[in-house]
């Protein structure tokens, strides 16, 4: 039966194509809101309810379908931003948010009131059109590109099971209740309970890479008892109900039950987790699958995932906009200045609102679309860089906040280590094992009873650390790999391989090892209990097939282990003495349980399993109550390597003034290991531990402690962070600022986000980058004002969430040093350029204003006014995004010189009021050097010299601002004046020929564009001089 989404939904339905009999119920909490309420038909339109309901959904031979009324989401997918309809109304008012646009709106708007128009309404539109079409046509483009894509999404084809047959349905067309079957390295279309597979013991793998973010293989189960049915068409012979919570965002749970009653009445029940599952959106990696839809559209975990997080702001748009503020204040005071001169009358508010149009050429409304596009190149250039290959710009609004970072977070394992692991060293009862091979040969060719104590703790150690994991052997290109979620775990059955027991087979009810003689021994896996980041630890309970003897067998983290293990006098001592090393620890225990505790703890367990609510913390008790008193089996110890060249780029780092703090999940010992030998903390450095501090009083007293210190580098527990930044956040802040490093170990993920908004609050504006490689860095990314993420080998999910990517550590000092500097010199220029070109046209109106009486019309023709700000002098000022002021090699030799940026000096109100004393002085030399001479006050003969000069002063202080010149440049210089001459020989009414191909329109011209930038030039060369001398002493 085809469940429809739709009104049809209260009725009992037949489907005559497809007997498949399917029952959904849903139950509704919330009052239903009145459908013919003005303000609730218009709250539906524009903001659509998110009311989510369980189901129940039955399968087999019913035919009756009970909804209550309640639809279902369509199954189509829809990442479009806007429609036909809403395009233009929704692109207006984004653009439309920013104060400069908005301010232009209003100006171009007072060109119709005709008491108060100044010119040709062209001048006034033709930029705000221009801005505002670039942006629709962008939009445009952006939305269509998801349109296509959508398209090619929802037309993917399935097949959906019937009785009388398959039938093939396209992607948004997938219901609720339908069977689908899902071939290999398939999409999985919807969220679906998996009820049959054709591999075997029930069991496939999904990559949920397009998810998660993660790139190992998720083991999903299906249903055991629809599972073992002989032939598919038996599913429709069933008597069989699914129950699946309300739809929810988290992808690492589910809570479920199927009940199925049998031709004998014999009822079989049992709960269905997020193993049973397969979220739309990840593909089916191995067989073919069966799946029952239970969740469809905007209610799947894919799709409830998606939002978007907050869009960052860069500082530079931050100080442009403040700018740009300033302008306009400064427009109004001019207009009121000019106001005063002229004197009051009876329509003064007019001549003031004209003097302001006439103004408004001061504020650069093409200012954000020459950052936007110089941006895009920014991206481009990062991306196309051969020394950081792979590197790639997710935020392309913030790439000049690469160039002020000030605090660099980062995570230790698979960011400043490689996440590469290698066994090193087991230890028990206080000691190493040696020559366990051997060992372990004496033990399988000896009785039990004549084994000596040590090689049979040997053997059960062994064996042990080869059973408990959640590794899957796969065949690839005819040779055995592992895969499994962590490194560490590949790293332990790699280890027990070499010494003699190899992991031969796995599926989901039992497990082979190979021995070394190769000979096999089977265990029966009877549960599972994964690893999480909350518990830290992972168990399994395993049957011997030979001596039907049961263990539980658990792994994980020494802070959590050292609380279940039986007493003993060495454990303590051997994690801090490896975590000296470097090492990465897991203790390993163990657990022999009777028929009977093993029954007890069956029972309890199915019935939290059955629980449909809190279940994950009834199961989480009945495992409590089996974790204890194990016995302690060993400590094992492996090495994560560091990354290439991490030494020199922490090195380089701290001599650019970024202070880098590390925060890991790791313990102490380990932390400081790896601190000292990445680098991290210097020789001179004294390395401070704070204490682990448990209430107020004793933060207050280790605090007071720190005070007393001097270059101190910190190591902290994330445990007294929380305790101290409970007490004394600000004070917190303050010292650990002051630290040369920082290491904050046994740190959450929670903790990582909180620390960066800790220096956001407290050190602003200072930028703070954070880089991490796993899915416990992505909060602490996105909080930052750059977040960098590591294309890592276990998973994307930090460098998908990130606004750059990078595929090695050494990448950041480029990316920071090069390309930030770069980018944001350049926008600093290119933002400079645009508002001096305003201002210095906006001091020509004013003085002829003034000469001529106050009047308040505009002295340029608006085709001209639009040309100056386009055509004549737009691509070269443009052309700034391609400046370089030093090489990438300088700025890596030379890495104090990052320094600087950090004071912001480039774009500042001191470096603004030098541009308006420029546009001043420029202004004044251009309008009154053009008066000068001027026969009979010819107004034509005065607008063409001034217009020439004001275009060509343009250019040669472009040329003048440039350090190092590019083709694109020559290009760029060429193009406009061949367009501004084109120009002037096009307009005939405003440059007489005659006159413009005079002697004396061109010596005019020329003194007055020698007067206007030989001074500047001279200023420029002597600052150049002596800023490079103050560089090269600060450096040496």
């Amino acid at each position: 039966m085809d469940l429809k989404s739709s009104s049809s939904h209260s009725k009992d339905l037949t489907d005559p194509v497809n007997d498949l009999s399917a029952r959904i119920s849903k139950t509704k909490t919330t009052e239903e809101k009145s459908k013919f309420s003005f303000i609730g038909f218009f709250h539906r339109i524009f903001k659509r309810q998110k009311n989510y309901y369980p189901r129940t959904i039955k399968i087999g031979k019913s035919t009756t379908l009970s909804t209550g009324g309640t639809k279902f989401p369509v199954n189509a997918v829809c990442n479009t931003k806007y429609n036909i309809l809403t395009f233009v109304p929704l692109v207006l008012f984004q653009e439309f948010k920013f104060f400069i646009n908005l301010y232009f709106l209003f100006v171009a708007t007072c060109q119709f009131i005709p008491e108060i128009r100044i010119g040709d309404p062209i001048t006034y539109w033709g930029p705000l059109g221009f801005v505002l079409f670039v942006t629709l046509i962008k939009e445009a483009v952006d939305d269509i590109v998801r349109l296509w894509r959508d398209k090619e999404i929802n037309n993917q084809k399935y097949n959906r099971m019937c009785r009388n047959g398959n039938t093939v349905i396209r992607s948004k067309s997938i219901k609720v209740g339908d069977l689908i079957m899902i071939e290999k390295d398939k999409r999985i279309p919807a969220d679906v309970v998996l009820i049959k597979t054709t591999e075997k013991a029930g069991a496939c793998f999904v990559r949920t890479d397009q998810l998660d973010g993660e790139t190992d293989w998720k083991l999903r189960l299906a249903i055991p008892f629809t599972q073992n049915l002989a032939e598919d068409s038996d599913l429709f012979d069933l008597d069989c109900e699914i129950y699946a919570e309300n739809p929810k965002k988290d992808i690492h749970a589910f809570i479920g039950t199927y009940k199925i009653v049998e031709s004998d009445g014999k009822i079989i029940d049992g709960s269905l987790s997020v193993e049973n599952v397969l979220w739309a959106n990840t593909v089916l990696a191995s067989g073919t699958a069966i799946g029952l839809v239970i969740y469809t559209g905007r209610e799947t975990r894919s799709v409830m995932n998606a939002n978007q997080p907050k869009s960052k702001v860069g500082l530079v748009d931050l100080e442009v906009n403040n700018l740009t503020k300033i302008l306009c204040m400064f427009v109004v005071g001019l207009a009121a200045v000019m106001l005063l001169m002229k004197g009051f009358d009876t329509y003064w508010y007019r001549y003031l609102m004209r003097f302001i149009l006439i103004f408004s050429y001061i504020i650069p409304i093409s200012l954000r679309v020459n950052l936007d596009m110089a941006k895009l190149y920014y991206a481009w250039s990062i991306s196309r860089d051969k020394h950081i290959p792979d590197t790639k710009v997710r935020s392309l609004t913030i790439s000049e906040e690469l160039g002020r970072i000030s605090y660099l977070l980062s995570d230790k394992t698979g960011t400043l280590t490689k996440n590469e692991m290698k066994f090193k060293k087991v230890s028990a009862f206080g000691g190493n094992f040696t020559e366990i091979t051997t060992h372990l040969e004496t033990a399988y060719s000896l009785n039990q009873a004549n084994i000596h104590p040590i090689i049979l703790n040997i053997k059960t150690t062994v064996e042990a650390i080869a059973l408990c994991h959640n590794v899957t052997p796969i065949e690839e290109n005819e040779k055995i790999v592992y895969q499994a979620a962590s490194p560490d775990e590949i790293a332990l059955v790699e280890w027990t391989e070499k010494v003699g027991i190899k992991l031969a087979s796995r599926d989901l009810n039992s497990m082979e090892l190979e021995l070394y003689n190769g000979d096999r021994k089977k265990f029966d896996i009877l549960h599972l209990f994964p690893f999480t980041s909350e518990t830290k630890r992972m168990g399994i309970i395993v049957r011997d097939d030979e001596t039907k003897e049961v263990s539980f067998l658990m792994k994980g983290a020494d802070t959590v282990m050292s609380q279940m293990v039986q007493y003993n006098d060495w454990l303590e001592e051997e994690c801090s003495n490896m975590a000296r090393e470097g090492l990465r620890t897991l203790v390993v225990a163990r657990k022999i349980l009777s028929p009977e505790q093993l029954a007890d703890f069956e029972t309890q367990f199915h019935t939290a399993k059955m629980s449909l609510t809190d279940r994950n913390q009834h199961i989480a008790a009945v495992l409590r109550r089996l974790e204890t008193d194990l016995q302690l089996l060993c400590l094992t110890g492996v090495e994560d390597s560091l990354q290439d060249q991490v030494t020199t780029s922490l090195e380089l780092l701290r001599n650019a003034g970024i202070k880098v703090w590390m925060l890991t999940g790791d313990k102490l010992e380990t932390a400081i290991c790896i601190a000292k030998s990445s680098g991290l903390f210097s020789k001179t450095d004294n390395i401070h531990v704070f204490g682990n501090v448990q209430n107020r009083r004793q933060a207050r007293t280790e605090l007071d402690k720190f005070k007393k210190m001097n270059n101190v580098a910190l190591v902290m527990q994330g445990s007294s962070l929380d305790i101290c930044l409970r007490y004394f956040e600000a004070e917190v802040a303050g010292l650990v600022c002051e630290c040369s490093a920082v290491v904050c170990c046994r740190c959450s993920p929670e903790q990582k986000a909180q620390i960066v908004n800790l220096l956001k609050r407290y050190k602003k504006p200072a930028r703070i980058a954070a880089i991490g490689d796993g899915g416990n860095d992505v909060s602490m990314i996105q909080a930052a004002h750059a977040g960098i993420g590591i294309d890592a080998k276990e998973g994307k999910q930090a460098s998908l969430a990130a606004d750059f990517s990078i595929t090695q550590f050494h990448h950041i000092c480029r990316l920071f040093l090069v390309h930030g500097r770069f980018c944001y010199k350049r926008s600093c220029s290119l933002s400079q350029f645009v508002i001096h070109r305003g201002l210095i046209l906006s001091v020509i109106q004013a003085i002829f204003s003034w000469m001529f009486f106050f009047v308040s019309f505009s002295f340029y023709p608006g085709v001209l006014l639009v040309g100056y700000a386009t055509a004549y002098t737009m691509f070269p000022v443009f052309s700034l995004v391609l400046d370089r002021d030093i090489t990438s090699a300088e700025a890596l030799l030379f890495p104090q010189m990052y320094g600087v940026l950090r004071k912001g000096r480039s774009l500042s109100i001191k470096t603004f009021c030098i541009w308006l004393m420029i546009s001043l002085y420029q202004g004044t030399v251009v309008m009154c050097g053009s008066y000068v001479g001027v026969y009979d006050n010819n107004f034509v003969e005065l607008m063409a010299t001034s217009f020439t000069a004001l275009v060509i002063t343009e250019l040669i202080m472009v040329a003048l601002t440039i350090h190092k010149w590019h083709w694109a440049m020559y290009l760029s210089q060429a193009l406009s004046l061949i367009c501004f001459m084109g120009s002037m020989l096009y307009f005939n009414e405003y440059f007489n020929l005659k006159f413009i191909t005079s002697s004396n329109f061109l010596l005019r011209t020329s003194l007055i564009i020698l007067l206007a930038c030989l001074p500047l030039y001279i200023i420029k060369v002597t600052r150049r001089a002596l800023s490079a001398s103050t560089s090269y002493n600060q450096i040496y």
